[in-house]
């Protein structure tokens, strides 16, 4: 009976272990930035070159720890950051790899600067200003305590 209780543990825990890929801020890191030219606002915005290594993981499911960001009063807009807010790159600490735009399905309601692990699929994004160079989609959180 023991043997059968470890063997189907093992088994869930190697299930899910295949369900996600746990990545860390260092993962992510490797991506070189240049000015591009955007004649959509007439202006030069900071243009991600991925590594091979970060290419594998789009349209992976990813889990990452860091910071949650609400940055929308209307609970729309919500990032998930290497920092807190006083560190994050918006106030000058780090770069546009240092943050992950974050998609949900429904409203969220963590406070700023609560420290999670957010699981989603990860999106590489090197085309469209109005969003990060990195999106997790259908992201669930958990709270690390």
């Amino acid at each position: 009976m023991r043997n059968s209780i470890l063997l189907i543990c093992f088994l869930v825990s190697s299930v899910m272990s295949f369900g996600q890929k746990d990545v860390t801020w260092d993962d992510l890191s490797d991506v070189k930035f240049t000015n591009k030219y955007f004649p959509k606002y007439e202006e030069y915005y900071l243009h991600p070159e991925f590594a091979e290594s970060i290419k594998a993981l789009n349209g992976e499911r990813i889990t990452i720890k860091g910071y949650f960001l609400s940055l929308d009063p209307k609970g729309q807009i919500y990032i998930l950051s290497k920092g807190p807010m006083a560190s994050c790159y918006f106030c000058g600490v780090g770069g546009p790899e240092t943050a992950i735009e974050l998609l949900f399905p429904k409203k969220q309601n963590y406070k700023t600067d609560t420290i999670v692990s957010v699981t989603g699929t990860l999106s590489l994004n090197d085309s469209d200003v109005d969003h990060f160079n990195y999106i997790l989609s259908n992201c669930t959180v958990t709270v690390i305590k």
